[in-house]
């Protein structure tokens, strides 16, 4: 149970820590970022499937046309959880970046009700109500959707859901979707590098090798999730995923100095507060039925 808290706790301090990162290569234009990603994230997961499973699931797969067209799916919906938050950092947008993952618990409930016929307690709606409140407030009060937090949301909700039924386990899963995407990043780095655009070759070493590190850097905070998911409770899972976009958020206000004041508050803190009597129901439903 320690052991599974600690992994937890691993995962989502690095991908709080995710800003940081990308920041130090905001340089490089935020398509040919996401090109790299994809290409090292490959490189880096094909290594550990080799050494740990090997390849023998992969044949079977790609024969199941099913397999496939869901995984096709949730390829392009990490494509676009990755472009637009690369994109985002890259835009001094952190604080937008970090409500797509403060909204995307509650996303996950109103996917279950919709998609899976999961019956909502009145508890339930009560927290999905104040999420919505809050993200109709941000619209108001900035003239326009929030569409980052509710694209990264939308996109990671919908990846959980198509993933939550899948047949492949999380290092195959992986490793089949950054496949899938191989092709759209080659071509895309192709042409940057027929055009003269490309500056992979021309950045410094340092900034070379921080561009190769995006494979780790993406798949390491996966492998620590797997290993906790498999040790502790989802409840307890649930509770410690606050912890990346709340570092997030710290790290934009603080470090980066993005606007978080006035308008924008209030509706953060409607989303919250649907979190908190969301995770607040969970918690004494658990505690009641470990005492019954």
């Amino acid at each position: 149970m320690r052991l599974g808290v600690f992994y937890a706790f691993c995962a989502y301090t690095l991908w709080g820590l995710f800003p940081l990162y990308f920041r130090a290569v905001r340089t490089v234009p935020a398509g040919e970022i996401l090109g790299q990603r994809v290409l090292w994230s490959l490189a880096f997961v094909a290594i550990l499937v080799t050494v740990r499973i090997g390849w023998r699931w992969l044949g079977p797969v790609l024969k199941d046309i099913r397999v496939m067209r869901v995984f096709l799916v949730t390829a392009a919906l990490v494509f676009i959880n990755w472009g637009v938050y690369i994109w985002a950092v890259n835009q001094g947008r952190v604080v937008d970046a970090s409500l797509g993952y403060f909204m995307n618990p509650l996303v996950n409930v109103l996917l279950g009700a919709v998609f899976l016929k999961e019956r909502l307690r009145l508890v339930q709606w009560t927290a999905v109500g104040l999420a919505t409140a809050g993200v109709a407030w941000l619209t108001v009060a900035a003239g326009g959707l929030p569409w980052v937090g509710l694209s990264l949301a939308a996109a990671f909700g919908l990846y959980g859901l198509l993933r939550k039924t899948a047949s492949l386990g999380a290092f195959e899963g992986l490793a089949l979707e950054t496949l899938l995407m191989l092709p759209v990043a080659l071509a895309y780095l192709a042409w940057l590098g027929a055009n003269g655009e490309a500056v992979f070759w021309a950045v410094t070493p340092t900034l070379r090798w921080l561009i190769v590190a995006s494979g780790p850097v993406t798949a390491l905070p996966l492998l620590f999730f797997a290993a906790a998911a498999r040790r502790i409770p989802l409840s307890t899972l649930g509770l410690v995923q606050y912890l990346g976009p709340t570092i997030q958020l710290i790290m934009a206000v603080f470090l980066f100095g993005e606007p978080f004041g006035g308008a924008k508050v209030l509706g953060y803190v409607a989303i919250w507060a649907g979190l908190v009597v969301y995770s607040g129901e969970g918690l004494w439903r658990n505690w009641r039925q470990r005492r019954d």
